[in-house]
């Protein structure tokens, strides 16, 4: 059962949510909604898992690790694998149509240089205006690891974790992490985090990162 906080009744409906605002611009975030971010790829919540709200203390030790702090999960899953990482784009939103074009969103899979194995699934939604023309290129290129754009490119940046969930992962999930194939049973939950990064203090990032051991 999902756990997260709902509104007391009575409570004023909440505002819908502004998918094309730069949140830096409106001081709208998603405030770790994994609804808001997935919508904005045209994914339901629901095509992902079944999410539930956790607490660190709350989740097995290796997903802890690799999942409460405040680094780029890039630079995390490489020390924890022992291997390089490199990204597999599975859909976007480009810079984003008419609708918004300043706003560039994707899923991806990140996997093992080693083997090749699946280590983590996420989606990111990113507001370009942010960034130099360098480094948007060269996101937007799709093909490395947003973190390790942003360290080579020595931006001032601050990852802020936002909420913490234990996963009931959909099929479709599954398939994309290939459960099992590292070891793990295909029906174990998974756990992950929704997080921002501010670049240059500026809020320029939304992440939903779930990761395999």
């Amino acid at each position: 059962m999902d756990s997260r906080p709902v509104e007391p009744p009575g409570a004023p409906a909440s505002p819908p949510p502004n998918l094309h605002g730069d949140p830096a611009e409106t001081g709208e975030l998603f405030f770790g909604s994994v609804a808001r971010l997935a919508a904005s790829l045209g994914i339901a919540e629901s095509e992902i898992g079944v999410f539930s709200a956790v607490t660190p203390s709350a989740m097995p030790t290796e997903y802890r690790n690799l999942l409460a702090h405040t680094g780029h999960m890039t630079v995390t899953l490489e020390a924890f694998h022992g291997t390089l990482v490199d990204v597999h784009v599975l859909r976007t939103a480009p810079a984003s149509g008419a609708a918004d074009a300043s706003s560039y969103a994707r899923e991806i899979v990140l996997t093992r240089q080693s083997d090749g194995a699946v280590v983590q699934y996420g989606l990111m939604r990113l507001w370009l205006s942010g960034l130099p023309a360098a480094v948007q290129q060269e996101v937007t290129a799709q093909q490395t690891p947003l973190g390790r754009v942003l360290i080579r490119h020595g931006l001032l940046r601050d990852v802020e974790p936002l909420s913490f969930w234990r996963i009931e992962p959909s099929k479709r999930l599954r398939q994309h992490l290939g459960s099992g194939d590292n070891g793990g049973a295909a029906d174990e939950p998974l756990y992950g985090r929704s997080a921002q990064i501010l670049v240059e203090q500026r809020p320029t990032v939304q992440l939903l990162e779930i990761v395999r051991v």
